[in-house]
C-alpha cells in the first residue's frame, strides 16, 4: 500500500564548486569515461557553511544515448571545522544542442536540461550527526568552470 503522506523536501544545502578541465578516459565498452577534479568551493545552509575540500572528483560516465552518469565523492568542511563526506549519484541529460552550449560554456537555464542527483552524507561531528541517516535529493546547474547543486533533504 502506497504511503498517504506525499513526499516532502526541505532545503538542506546549496553547494558551488569550482571545477577542473574534463580529463578523458576516453570510450570504454560502458560509454565515454571522464572525470572532473573538484577544485575548491563553496556550501551554505540552515545548519552549516563553510568550504569544499581540495582532492575531490566527479566521475563520468557518457552513454551512447548522450546520458551523463554523475557518481562524485568530495568533503566539506563546515566553518566550525566539521568535515562532511558527500556522496553523489546522478544524471544529466539535455537535446544534444543544449549540451553544446554547455560544453561551450555558454549560460544554460537549468530548465533547459535535467541535472538531478541523490545524495548522502557522512560526518563526525556531534552537531550534524542527523546527517549520517538522511537521504538528499538535488538539482543542478552546470556553468563554464563550476557547478551550483541546490540540495533538498527528504522527509
Amino acid at each position: 500500500m502506497p504511503p498517504t503522506d506525499p513526499l516532502a523536501l526541505a532545503p538542506l544545502v546549496t553547494i558551488e564548486a569550482s571545477l577542473g578541465p574534463i580529463v578523458s578516459v576516453g570510450r570504454t565498452p560502458r560509454g565515454h569515461v571522464r572525470m572532473v577534479a573538484i577544485l575548491a568551493g563553496t556550501f551554505e545552509g540552515p545548519e552549516a557553511r563553510g568550504r569544499i575540500l581540495p582532492g575531490g572528483a566527479d566521475w563520468q560516465e557518457v552513454r551512447p544515448d548522450g546520458v551523463l552518469e554523475i557518481r562524485a565523492h568530495y568533503l566539506l568542511e563546515t566553518d566550525a571545522g566539521e568535515a562532511i563526506e558527500v556522496h553523489s549519484e546522478g544524471l544529466r541529460a539535455a537535446a544534444p544542442e543544449v549540451l553544446a552550449r554547455i560544453e561551450r560554456g555558454e549560460i544554460v537555464s537549468p530548465g533547459e536540461y535535467y541535472f538531478r542527483t541523490a545524495i548522502r552524507l557522512t560526518t563526525a561531528s556531534a552537531r550534524l550527526a542527523r546527517y549520517n541517516s538522511l537521504l538528499a535529493v538535488a538539482r543542478g546547474e552546470r556553468r563554464a568552470k563550476s557547478v551550483v547543486i541546490s540540495v533538498f533533504e527528504v522527509l
